[in-house]
């Protein structure tokens, strides 16, 4: 029973995280690298799709439980320690989830040119 708190509780930081990457990527405190690490990390979790979708078994929810969580601590990291501690009290304090059409887009780019990719290369060994 305690680990399914302490579950619960992992995964509620890491959505508050993920709110407070995607203001540090408009934060003009953060530096620019931090913010393209922090924006891509956001885009990609709060997109409504996913890159490896979640019906492929193990797969599906490797992104859900290992790259989400690494691409937050990588760009919790970069970003300032004080600045960090004020974008996640303000991701708690805000009410709704912002969404990312960006990384939807992205995601969408990525499986379009991989069927362009598999289309030609199946073309090519006919």
């Amino acid at each position: 029973m305690q680990l399914i708190s302490k579950a619960k509780l992992w995964a509620k930081s890491l959505k508050r995280d993920v709110v407070a990457l995607w203001l540090a990527a408009r934060d003009t405190r953060v530096p620019w690298y931090a913010k393209a690490a922090a924006g891509g990390v956001a885009a990609y979790a709060l997109s409504p799709i996913d890159l490896i979708p979640d019906f492929i078994p193990v797969l599906g929810y490797l992104d859900d439980l290992l790259i989400v969580p690494l691409g937050i601590m990588l760009a919790v990291r970069l970003i300032p320690s004080d600045v960090m501690a004020e974008l996640r009290v303000a991701a708690a304090a805000r009410l709704e989830r912002p969404s990312s059409r960006t990384g939807l887009i992205v995601i969408l780019a990525i499986w379009l040119c991989c069927i362009i990719f598999v289309g030609m290369a199946f073309l090519r060994a006919r």
